[in-house]
């Protein structure tokens, strides 16, 4: 492993406009080529989090999937966010994770956020998903993720042995200033038990639903300790998280050879993992 830059991106994402908010995080993500390893955009950046802009959900061949790739080929970098897009088995809050050589891996929201009927007009997704990128593995979240541990958790990769499933856990969100002490305080807790860096990028601003977004967008190293932090105010931050100390503190602090095994029920691709 080699050192891996990211960049977080808080921004204030237009209600219900999905060309308008490519042209402004384009703008935004346009300065950080050659700069960063990993571009990561907000939760429902084209749209805001809405049940209604299900009624002009794009489709894989649509133009904010192309833009995704175009944006990648551009920085030299990873590009991540969520949004909603249509496919045959329905609409889901899909991250999608672009890179510049064109190929492109995606995530679907797992669990749906119930308190603003996310539940009733979205489907779930069933898998968990890790990228490997520069030498690292990176587990892709969206927001009401963070809640559940167990699908959160890290555990050893049965095809790298002796290993865990990921380096880096990255959560996009549009989370409420209402609940930003939640935020906050889930985002170090997963770092700290899954002794990985977490990347945690919310939205800024007032949305079509009147709800204020106070932003909170952090870095954290396997402590739970912050190495870059975001106010409420749109903001591009560039964190370097080093591959060396992350190992050094698994190798000082070997929590996960404590760590109880097991496999995530109901999920197709979740590997039971042999009894010790």
């Amino acid at each position: 492993m080699q050192d891996l830059r990211i960049s977080t991106v808080q921004g204030a994402t237009l209600w219900h406009d999905p060309a308008g908010n490519r042209d402004y995080y384009r703008e935004l993500i346009a300065p950080l080529h050659g700069t960063t390893d990993v571009v990561v955009l907000p939760e429902t950046f084209t749209s805001g989090f809405s049940n209604d802009a299900i009624d002009r959900a794009e489709g894989m061949d649509g133009p904010t999937v192309a833009w995704m790739r175009e944006q990648a080929a551009a920085l030299d970098a990873a590009v991540t966010g969520s949004v909603q897009l249509r496919t045959p088995e329905g609409v889901f809050n899909r991250m999608l994770w672009a890179t510049p050589d064109g190929a492109l891996a995606h995530y679907d929201k797992r669990h749906l956020f119930r308190y603003a009927g996310e539940h009733k007009r979205y489907a779930a997704g069933r898998e968990r998903l890790s990228v490997d990128w520069r030498g690292w593995r990176i587990n892709l979240q969206v927001c009401y993720d963070l809640r559940f541990p167990v699908f959160c958790r890290n555990r050893y990769d049965a095809e790298r042995p002796g290993q865990l499933d990921f380096d880096l856990q990255v959560f996009v969100a549009n989370w409420p200033a209402a609940r930003a002490y939640a935020w906050k305080t889930l985002l170090r807790a997963r770092a700290i038990e899954n002794l990985c860096y977490v990347a945690g990028v919310n939205r800024v601003g007032r949305d079509g639903n009147d709800l204020d977004y106070a932003g909170d967008s952090v870095v954290l190293d396997f402590a739970g300790k912050p190495l870059a932090e975001s106010a409420d105010h749109e903001v591009v931050s560039t964190t370097t998280l080093r591959a060396e100390a992350l190992e050094s503190f698994r190798e000082h602090f070997p929590a996960m050879l404590d760590a109880d095994r097991f496999a995530l029920d109901g999920l197709p691709g979740g590997r039971a993992l042999p009894p010790r």
